[in-house]
C-alpha cells in the first residue's frame, strides 16, 4: 500500500473512525519503509460530517458528479461569451443536479449511518456549488478527501470556517505530469547543450526546494504531534485532579459527618458525666 491508496482507505471510514484508521495506516506505512508517506498521512485531518458526505458523493456518484463539473464548465465557457441566452439556460439544470446529488448523497449517508442534519445539508450543497463553479473545488470534490465543507465566494473558496482553503492539494506525482505536459518541443541541435544544462539547473534548484519543503513539513508535523501529546497529557492530568478532587470531596463529606457524630457523642458523654456526679454528690 502506497500514501495514495492510504489515503483513499483512509477517507472512506465513518468519520468516527478516521483517528483510529489514521493511526493504523501510517503504522503500516511506516512498517513498509515509506516513511514520509507516513508521515503525510498523520498530517491528513479528520473530515467534518459535511465533507465526509461530499467525499460519499465522490466514490458512490461519480458519474453525477461528473455531470455536474461538466456543466460548470459549459457555464464558464457561456461567461466567457457573455452568452446570457445560454446562461439563462444552463441556470435550472444547474438547480436540478444540485437537488438530485443532494438528495442522493443524504439517502446514501444515512444508509451508512450517518444522519445529514439541514446545516450539514446546506454546506453540502454548498461545497457541490463550489466544485460546478470553481474547477480548483473540483478536483478537490472529486478527489474525494475533502476535510471541511466549501464554499465559493466572490473571491475564491473558503472552507466552513470562513478561511481560504486551499482546495488544490498537489502531489509530487501531479507536480511531475504538469511537468512533462508544459515541456517545450525538442530544440534545435545548436541549443540543446545549453537547454539541457538549463533544465539541469532548473531541476536542482526544485530538488532542493523540494528536499528542504519536506524537511519543514516533517518538522511540522512532529511538532503538531507533540503539541497533540501534551494536550492528551493535560487532559489526563485534568481527568486525575478531578478524580482526585471528587475522591478528596467524598473524604471531606464523610470527615464532616463523623466530626458531627463525635460532637454529639462527646456532648452527650459530658452531659452523661454531669448527671453521674450529681447522683454521686447526693449519696
Amino acid at each position: 500500500m502506497d500514501f495514495e491508496e492510504a489515503a483513499d482507505a483512509l477517507y472512506a471510514v465513518p468519520a468516527a473512525d478516521f483517528i483510529a484508521k489514521r493511526n493504523e495506516l501510517a503504522k503500516q506505512l511506516k512498517a513498509d519503509g515509506d516513511q514520509l508517506g507516513s508521515t503525510r498521512l498523520k498530517a491528513l485531518r479528520k473530515p467534518t460530517v459535511a465533507a465526509w458526505v461530499a467525499n460519499l458523493v465522490s466514490r458512490e456518484l461519480p458519474d453525477d458528479l461528473d455531470d455536474l463539473l461538466a456543466l460548470g464548465e459549459e457555464f464558464r465557457e457561456a461567461t466567457t461569451d457573455l452568452d446570457g441566452d445560454r446562461l439563462r439556460e444552463l441556470t435550472p439544470k444547474r438547480h436540478q443536479l444540485l437537488d438530485k446529488l443532494a438528495k442522493a448523497a443524504t439517502g446514501l449517508s444515512t444508509d451508512a449511518g450517518q444522519k445529514v442534519s439541514p446545516d450539514v445539508a446546506q454546506k453540502l450543497r454548498e461545497t457541490l456549488d463550489a466544485a460546478l463553479v470553481d474547477p480548483a473545488a473540483g478536483d478537490a470534490v472529486r478527489e474525494g478527501r475533502l476535510s471541511s465543507a466549501l464554499r465559493h465566494v466572490g473571491f475564491g473558496v473558503v472552507d466552513e470556517n470562513g478561511e481560504p482553503s486551499n482546495v488544490t492539494p498537489i502531489s509530487d506525482e501531479r507536480r511531475e505530469a504538469a511537468r512533462a505536459r508544459r515541456k517545450p518541443a525538442p530544440a534545435e541541435p545548436a541549443a540543446d547543450t545549453h537547454r539541457a544544462a538549463e533544465e539541469r539547473a532548473q531541476a536542482e534548484r526544485e530538488a532542493a526546494a523540494r528536499a528542504e519543503a519536506k524537511q519543514a513539513f516533517e518538522t511540522a508535523v512532529e511538532a503538531a504531534q507533540a503539541a497533540e501529546a501534551h494536550v492528551e497529557d493535560l487532559d489526563q492530568q485534568l481527568d486525575d485532579a478531578r478524580d482526585a478532587l471528587s475522591t478528596a470531596q467524598q473524604l471531606v463529606h464523610q470527615l464532616g459527618a463523623q466530626l458531627d457524630e463525635a460532637r454529639r457523642a462527646a456532648r452527650d458523654a459530658q452531659k452523661e458525666s454531669r448527671e453521674a456526679r450529681k447522683r454521686y454528690n447526693r449519696l
